[in-house]
């Protein structure tokens, strides 16, 4: 294959993918260890330019600094990939919808550092919040643009298109929800913890259903990649509501009695064994993969760049032009 005949676009968005998937990771267990205030500089690493702070220190040192630094370092490097990406997209490929998502990135991966910086250096957990949601919302853009570079999508209409944006839409509020009980202060009202989890839980409902529906409405009608997306989303929600109750159980232990008896605010525990943090990550972990999956099939079903994309396809066939 030569060189002119590549879909740099799809390349180099397949690696940001792959790297902000191993950012959100190191993301999630920087919140399950509490480890963000490891390092209390920032752009810094304890006096250190980020990319200079020894090495030896970094990986042989403490277990919270390890994750905090390379935190940081993981999202340098996805800064850097998402300006290849921008400038890649926006030389070589004729789709405004991925040029214009690329360029969604490239902000949305800039606000992001500001507000991991802002939250170090006021030690904000309302900031923390925040770059908690910003977090899976670029790795949405970037899942969104690795699949519309690499062909167009199909057109839809009616159900087929509403459901997988529904999901889509109902998987990331139910990540805000969980970010807001991951990020909870210890003087929080207990009125609170109890309507933020209700929320959550009204989220699994919603997400389980709405996934139950969709598969169900693209095994009739979709195209074989929506109904194997469809079907794999149903079981990685199953999975997810698994590792909730593991989530919970594991971070304030199991009920005593009824749930409404034992439904008493208190901070979460502390000591993290492995089996302890792996359950808690792994449920965070799971929901922004299970986001990146509804992005893939809402794209897979044409509801997201369908009509679009084949007319530009096809303006671009005709024109002798081809997506480099």
């Amino acid at each position: 294959m030569t060189s002119r005949s590549l879909n740099w676009t799809h390349l180099v968005a397949c690696l940001l993918v792959g790297v902000t998937a191993v950012l959100l990771s190191f993301g999630a267990l920087v919140t399950t260890y509490e480890a963000a205030m490891a390092v209390p500089d920032w752009p810094a690493t304890y006096g250190h330019n980020m990319f200079l702070f020894p090495w030896a220190e970094w990986l042989y040192g403490p277990w919270d600094l390890f994750l905090e630094h390379g935190h940081r370092l993981l999202g340098a490097a996805a800064g850097m990939v998402t300006l290849v990406l921008a400038a890649v997209s926006w030389r070589s490929d004729i789709r405004p919808a991925v040029r214009w998502l690329a360029l969604a990135a490239v902000g949305l991966v800039i606000l992001q550092g500001a507000l991991g910086g802002a939250r170090v250096l006021l030690d904000d957990k309302t900031i923390a919040k925040v770059h908690a949601c910003t977090g899976p919302l670029f790795f949405a853009v970037a899942v969104a643009i690795a699949t519309l570079s690499r062909r167009p999508a199909a057109a839809a209409a009616g159900s087929l298109a509403r459901l997988p944006v529904a999901l889509l839409v109902a998987a990331y509020l139910q990540l805000v929800a969980g970010a807001q009980l991951r990020h909870l202060d210890a003087t929080v009202d207990p009125s609170t913890f109890h309507t933020l989890v209700g929320l959550h839980i009204l989220g699994a409902v919603a997400v389980t259903v709405l996934s139950v529906v969709s598969a169900v409405v693209v095994s009739e009608n979709g195209s074989p990649a929506a109904r194997g997306w469809s079907r794999g989303i149903v079981v990685l929600v199953a999975v997810q509501m698994l590792l909730g109750a593991g989530a919970w159980m594991a971070n304030w232990g199991l009920p005593s009695g009824l749930l409404p008896e034992s439904w008493q605010w208190s901070e979460p525990l502390r000591a993290r064994s492995l089996g302890n943090a792996a359950v808690v990550t792994g449920h965070v972990v799971l929901g922004m993969l299970i986001l990146a999956a509804t992005v893939v099939l809402a794209i897979e079903a044409g509801a997201i760049g369908g009509a679009q994309a084949g007319r530009e396809a096809g303006d671009g066939l005709a024109s002798g032009r081809v997506f480099a």
